[in-house]
C-alpha cells in the first residue's frame, strides 16, 4: 500500500506522481499497489499508519521528511512503531558537508533530518538533504507492523533512492517472485465498447487472465495481467482481432509511433491545421528527433490566413465554406507543396460552443491527408465534445489517418 503525506497534495499545489511510478517499479517483483491514501500533514497520517498497518506486507509513505514544523511523517511513523528518535551523528555530519558545499546556510530544524528511528536502515538520499527509511516488518515486537519505506517527496529525490536503495531490499524480501506478465496494446480508431465486444467475452474466457480498459479521447488501451501461457494466447486473440487499430504494444504515444515511421522511411510531415490550433504540430514536435521529420504547420485559422499563407483559392472557402472537404484538401495539398514534405495533413472543423449549423453542426470536422505517392484522402468526422476534447480527437484522428496511409505505402 501507499500513502502520500502533504497537505500541499490535497489542496491541488502539487500533483502525485508517485504512484505510477512506484506501481510500475515493483511490478516485475509480483508486487501491486492495491490502495493509495493521500493525508494532509496532520494527525491524519498517525490514524492512516494504525489502520493499514494490520492489513498490507509492505507499506510506502512518502513526504514530510524535510526540516520544517509541517514535516512530521518520521515522527509519526516512529510513533506508530513505539520506536524511539535518536540522532545519527554520521548522518549529522554529511547533511552540514552537504550543505556547506551547496553554500546553504544551517539552519537549526535541519538537524531533524539526521534523527532516525531504532532499528531503522537508513536509505541515502544522492539528490537531496532528506535520506529515506526502512523498517522491517515487525520491528517492534509489541506492535505487528509491515515492512515500512519512508521516502522523500520530490521525484526527483525518490525515484534514484528506490531504484538504487528501495528495490534491492524488496528483491530481499521477495525471494521468488511470482510469474506474471502484463502487456499492454494501444488502439486508436475504435471506440472502448465496440473493443470490448470484439474480445472482451474471449480474453476472458481464458483462466487467469486479468483484462482491463482505458480510454483516452480517440484512444483505447487495453491491459491484460496473468502467467506466460495466459498471456500469449490473449496475445494471439488481441491481435489477430484488432490487428492494424494496435498503434503500440509499448508505452507510446501516437505522435511518437508517427515519428519512427517517418524517420525509418526517412520521410517528412507538413501540417495545415485551422481548428486544432497547431496542436497536432505541438504533439508531433514533442517527440524527440521530431527535427528528422517534422519540416513546417501552418496555423490557417482564419480564412485569410488559409488564402495568404497556403494560396487557398478564396472562392473555393466562399462556394463550399471553410469547413468542408475541398478545402480541407486544398490545404493538405498546399501545405505539402509549400513545405516540400512527403505527407501533409490538414484539418478544418467546428470546434463550438458557437458557429454549427443544421448542415454542419459543432463538432464536424474535415481531416485531409496529401502524400506524395497517393491520391489525397479527406475523411469526415464528428466530435461533438468540449473544445479542448474536441481538438484532442481530431488531431487523434488526422495522426491515426497518417499512420495508417504510412503502413499500406
Amino acid at each position: 500500500m501507499l500513502i502520500n503525506t502533504g497537505t500541499e497534495l490535497l489542496l491541488g499545489n502539487v500533483q502525485d506522481a508517485h504512484l505510477a511510478f512506484i506501481a510500475r517499479e515493483i511490478f516485475p517483483l509480483g508486487l501491486r499497489i492495491e490502495e493509495r491514501r493521500t493525508v494532509p500533514d496532520s494527525e491524519a497520517i498517525r490514524h492512516t499508519l494504525a489502520e493499514l498497518f494490520p492489513r498490507c506486507e509492505i507499506l510506502f509513505v512518502t513526504g514530510g521528511l524535510g526540516p520544517t514544523s509541517d514535516d512530521i511523517t518520521r515522527d509519526m511513523v516512529a510513533d506508530s512503531l513505539g520506536l524511539e528518535l535518536h540522532q545519527d551523528p554520521q548522518l549529522l555530519a554529511s547533511l552540514r558537508q552537504k550543505l556547506k558545499i551547496r553554500g546553504i546556510k544551517w539552519a537549526a530544524g535541519i538537524a531533524r533530518q539526521s534523527d532516525v528511528p531504532a532499528g531503522a536502515q537508513v536509505l541515502p538520499n544522492e539528490n537531496g538533504s532528506a535520506p529515506g527509511l526502512y523498517l522491517k516488518a515487525n520491528i517492534n515486537p509489541r506492535i505487528p507492523s509491515p515492512h515500512v519505506f519512508v521516502l522523500p517527496g520530490p521525484p526527483r529525490e525518490l525515484q534514484p533512492m528506490f531504484r538504487k536503495f528501495v528495490l534491492p531490499i524488496l528483491h530481499s524480501i521477495i525471494r521468488a517472485p511470482l510469474s506474471v506478465e502484463r502487456r499492454l496494446y494501444r488502439i486508436a480508431g475504435v471506440g472502448e465498447s465496440l473493443v470490448e465486444e470484439t474480445i472482451g467475452e474471449k480474453i476472458l474466457a481464458i483462466p487467469g487472465i486479468e483484462l482491463g480498459y482505458c480510454a483516452r479521447p480517440g484512444e483505447v488501451e487495453v491491459r491484460i495481467i496473468g502467467e506466460p501461457k495466459a498471456i500469449k494466447q490473449a496475445d494471439a486473440i488481441i491481435q489477430s482481432s484488432l490487428r492494424v487499430s494496435i498503434f503500440s504494444t509499448a508505452d507510446e504515444t501516437l505522435e511518437e509511433v508517427i515519428v519512427k515511421l517517418l524517420t525509418k522511411r526517412n520521410q517528412t510531415l507538413a501540417t495545415a491545421e485551422s481548428c486544432t490550433g497547431g496542436l497536432i504540430a505541438n504533439r508531433v514536435t514533442n517527440v524527440p528527433g521530431a527535427s528528422r521529420v517534422f519540416v513546417a504547420g501552418y496555423v490557417c485559422y482564419a480564412n485569410r490566413a488559409k488564402t495568404n499563407m497556403l494560396d487557398v483559392d478564396a472562392k473555393l472557402i466562399e462556394t463550399h465554406g471553410a469547413v468542408s472537404e475541398p478545402v480541407a484538401r486544398a490545404l493538405a495539398e498546399r501545405a505539402r507543396a509549400c513545405a516540400g514534405s512527403d505527407y501533409a495533413l490538414a484539418t478544418t472543423g467546428i470546434a463550438g460552443p458557437t458557429g454549427g449549423s443544421p448542415e454542419k453542426p459543432i463538432g464536424t470536422v474535415y481531416v485531409a491527408l496529401a502524400s506524395a505517392a497517393s491520391e489525397t484522402i479527406a475523411k469526415k468526422f464528428f466530435f461533438p465534445a468540449d473544445r479542448e476534447t474536441f481538438k484532442q480527437l481530431a488531431a487523434q484522428a488526422a495522426l491515426d489517418l497518417l499512420r495508417r496511409q504510412i503502413l499500406e505505402s
